[in-house]
């Protein structure tokens, strides 16, 4: 048996494409916290993150960016220091306040489970899509464990296998590449006809002074990316990708190097 698993790398905010996106919704909440002496004098960052542990850093200061904080009635833009006793307001997504009860289950049976990830969080690890299933789940005898990850802002379908025996079925149908994967993507720019579907073949390596960006290098490692264009906009192209290799950021790397970068 092969599974299909579709996934979404970006979503951009666009009336007429947002048909095509399969995005989370979630309400905002105003919380209120009050600093204790654990967190008199230090950063604010520190003392939001501790509270909400599935916040990232990356959507603290998008919060910062969006006036979402205030401390003792007045808004904020920067990481400043807090006190003792300084009483902090942030509006923030449900998902934050609980992620563990706000899983989008895509699917279930006795076997396997299927959430919808949304983006800014990782698969595995502290604080993670993991950890939030591990606690909704916390009664099952085995804890749902993932067969497969995806990048942290990329969002789309993860299965959990619910038993150990599902669990190295998946795994062996990934490493005999019976499990297959595409993602839908929105890309920058129309293509042109001749364009409107092809092969990229682009060894991809990590870029120098860094652990995280990786780039097209000659030295790199093999990297293959099929790609066929759904439909187009003005400005914008709705883009199916599956990938033969599986390199970090490679649809993000392989899309820039034919000049049509994914929409953040």
């Amino acid at each position: 048996m092969a599974i299909t698993v579709c996934y979404y790398t970006t979503i951009i905010k666009k009336s007429q494409i947002i048909d095509f996106s399969f995005r989370l919704s979630y309400n905002k909440h105003m919380k209120k916290l009050i600093v204790n002496e654990k967190y008199n004098g230090k950063k604010l960052n520190k003392f939001l993150m501790d509270s909400f542990p599935s916040l990232s850093q990356n959507l603290f200061y998008k919060t910062l960016r969006q006036k979402d904080i205030k401390i003792n009635g007045k808004r904020i833009n920067q990481n400043v220091d807090i006190y003792l006793n300084d009483e902090i307001l942030i509006y923030i997504s449900d998902e934050y306040l609980d992620p563990s009860f706000n899983l989008n289950v895509f699917f279930e049976d006795e076997n396997i489970l299927i959430i919808n990830k949304p983006s800014n969080l990782e698969v595995t690890g502290q604080n993670s899509l993991t950890t939030f299933v591990h606690k909704k789940y916390s009664n099952l005898p085995f804890k749902p464990m993932p067969c497969h990850r995806l990048d942290r802002n990329t969002t789309g379908l993860v299965i959990f296998a619910k038993c150990e025996y599902i669990q190295e079925c998946l795994s062996k149908q990934m490493l005999n590449k019976s499990f297959k994967k595409e993602y839908i993507a929105i890309v920058s720019g129309k293509f042109a006809n001749a364009e409107k579907s092809g092969t990229i073949n682009l060894p991809i390596a990590r870029k120098e002074n860094s652990i995280i960006e990786r780039c097209i290098n000659k030295d790199g490692q093999k990297a293959i990316t099929h790609y066929e264009v759904i439909k187009q906009y003005n400005k914008y192209s709705l883009v199916k990708c599956s990938l033969e290799t599986g390199r970090t950021h490679q649809i993000r790397v392989h899309m820039a190097a034919i000049s049509h970068p994914l929409i953040r």
